[in-house]
Formats: C-alpha cells, structure tokens, sequence
C-alpha cells in the first residue's frame, strides 16, 4: 500500500511533547491498530536510557534515533540489547559541505548497510545534498515548526525535493506535515503543507516532471481532486513515489490516519487491513 511506512511516530516531539512513559505503550497500541503504516518511534539518542525501562524482549520496538554523527557508533552498541530494534538514525543539520564529507565518512564507518541515515538538510545549505549523492545516505526536510519562518514555501520545498531527485537521493520530511492537505492552523495562522501534496509533489518529480508541476501539488487546497490524483498512481508510480519519500514524523498519527479515512484513501475499521 501507498501508505505503508509512511507515519514515523514522533510522539515525543513539539507540539505533541507526550511524556515517554506514555508514549511508547500509545506506540505499541498504533502498531497494533494501524500495522504496517506505522513506522518507527522517532527518540533523540539523549533518552534512550528512558526507553529502555520500557522496552520488552517479548515487543520488541523499532527506533529511528536522533544522533551525531560523531555518536552513532556507540549508540549501535547502546542499542544492541533485548526490546529495541535501529531502523535508522537522523542526523542533525550540518552547515557546510566539509562538515558533510566528515558526516558521511563517520557514518559510513559506524552503520550496517542495511541501517539507512537521514540528514537533515537547511534551506540555506542545499549544497549539502551534493555531499550525499551517490552515496547511500537520505535527506531530512524541515517542512515546519514552532514558528512561522520553520515553514518552508511551496516553492523552497519544491526545489529542494526536485534537487534530492536530481541527484537520487531519498528523502524523508519532519515537522508540520499534520494533516492530509495543505491548509491554514486556525490557531497559529501557520500555512501548513499537507502530506498528500508532498506525496503527489514527489510523484509528479519522479515521472520527470518540471519543478513548477511539483510546486502547483505543493499548493493545492482541493481536497477531492487531491484524494483523486494520489488514487489514479499506478503501481509503478507508487513505488517510485516511496523510494523518493520515505516517511515524516508525526506527533499523533491518528490525526493523517483519520484524514485518509476522511478522503476515502483508507477503511474507517478501527483495525486498517494492509
């Protein structure tokens, strides 16, 4: 399915900010619930030692840590223990394209291959991305925040995304991708994207389409017509479209599972079949 893997739980993260004692058994109740659109539960390598009192060799939890690139090796020998599984790291953003070389070199001496790294990247630093081509590191896009100038524009998105494509390089986004479709927060005044527009946004790139097509799904509002656009991919499309855009992180994942509902993109059953 399309969605599969889409919603990385970062329960723990602003605005949510749910204290880990309760976030990781609501972790476990959204695997149950929801399966294989879950993804894992986003924790800054910090509060890891308060993870561990919950974790359970009989369930166990996949974690995307949130560490230095300086870090990740001893925060793969932290993890190698009963109750916890490394599906990836993310690593903070760095400034310069040395300071990228440096990240890369670290962690391609720390990493497995089959443990992917996301760096994020600024919108002032896209050289960054030039770093991580061809190698098999992704890229982390910032899509909002705590305030108004987090937010990036249609239009910096769009080139960001069509760069990482140019350049092969997958992707996942963080922050403010709250719900379906690209709207205003009533209470904040924020313009949010919405997570639908990325997804159509990456599958017009990926067909080879212009940076300008990519932006016009970045700023679209209609909902229909979006729910429409994301049915009619085929099944080619959908897995290029997910090489491209791996996942965000979500603070409450009922919240985009209840718009999919909502546009008819996925069973109102209280168990999703996927």
């Amino acid at each position: 399915m399309i969605f599969n893997g889409l919603f990385d739980d970062a329960a723990l993260f602003p605005p949510g900010n749910a204290p880990i004692e309760r976030a990781v058994p609501a972790h476990r109740s959204l695997r149950a619930r929801f399966a294989d659109l879950v993804g894992p539960f986003v924790i800054p390598a910090s509060r890891l030692t308060q993870l561990f009192r919950y974790a359970g060799e009989e369930s166990p939890i996949d974690l995307s840590v949130i560490v230095t690139a300086e870090d990740a090796g001893s925060t793969l020998r932290a993890l190698d223990r009963p109750g916890v599984r490394l599906a990836a790291i993310e690593i903070p953003a760095v400034p310069t394209a040395p300071d990228a070389r440096d990240v890369v070199k670290l962690l391609d001496d720390a990493l497995p291959p089959e443990i992917p790294a996301f760096v994020e990247v600024s919108w002032d630093a896209l050289h960054v991305l030039d770093v991580l081509a061809g190698t098999r590191h992704r890229a982390k896009l910032r899509t909002g925040g705590l305030r108004a100038e987090m937010f990036p524009s249609a239009a910096t998105l769009a080139d960001a995304m069509a760069a990482c494509v140019r350049r092969g390089i997958a992707f996942k986004c963080t922050a403010g991708l709250h719900h379906a479709i690209r709207h205003t927060d009533r209470a904040t005044g924020f313009e949010h994207h919405g997570f639908l527009n990325v997804l159509l946004a990456a599958a017009a790139l990926g067909d080879g389409s212009s940076v300008l097509i990519a932006e016009g799904h970045l700023e679209a509002d209609y909902a229909p017509g979006i729910a429409a656009g994301v049915r009619a991919l085929t099944a080619d499309q959908v897995a290029e479209t997910r090489r491209i855009f791996t996942s965000f992180g979500t603070c409450s994942v009922t919240e985009p599972v209840a718009d999919l509902e909502a546009l008819g993109l996925l069973p109102t059953d209280d168990r999703i079949s996927t």
